[in-house]
């Protein structure tokens, strides 16, 4: 699913369709959408430290984070991605950015799935904090 997500992010920097019109109001919203995006997936970075990687397993050393960021969404960093990438193509106006972000949520749903799985059986308090909090913003 990694190798996915970056192939996804390289496929996400060209744009190979027509652009949409938009009112100047839609791409100034795009364009915060991507910056509150950008600040979220910092946070989230930020506070998971040296826990943080790439893969969807938990480090050995990882404990479970609640607060912060992850007080509002149990995958900050999915979804400020998630933002700044459907922001960034509302504000270039990009039918093919949009599409690469609709593939990215499906990805991401799928990887956070599996890395649920992985948190359950690292954290027995891992149900409860899905009960309470988002997968998602």
């Amino acid at each position: 699913m990694v190798s996915i997500q970056f192939l996804l992010f390289g496929l996400y920097a060209f744009d190979v369709l027509p652009h949409f019109k938009a009112p100047k109001t839609l791409i100034d919203m795009g364009l915060i959408l991507t910056v509150f995006g950008v600040l979220v997936v910092l946070m989230a970075v930020l506070q998971l430290n040296t826990s943080l990687t790439i893969f969807p397993t938990p480090k050995s050393h990882s404990t479970l984070l609640s607060k912060g960021v992850f007080k509002y969404s149990r995958h900050p960093i999915y979804s400020g991605i998630l933002m700044l990438t459907v922001g960034n193509a509302i504000s270039q106006t990009s039918y093919y950015k949009l599409i690469i972000s609709e593939l990215l949520v499906v990805l991401f749903y799928f990887k956070s799935q599996y890395e649920e799985q992985q948190l359950a059986k690292k954290f027995p308090e891992y149900q409860d904090y899905q009960k309470k909090v988002r997968r998602f913003f």
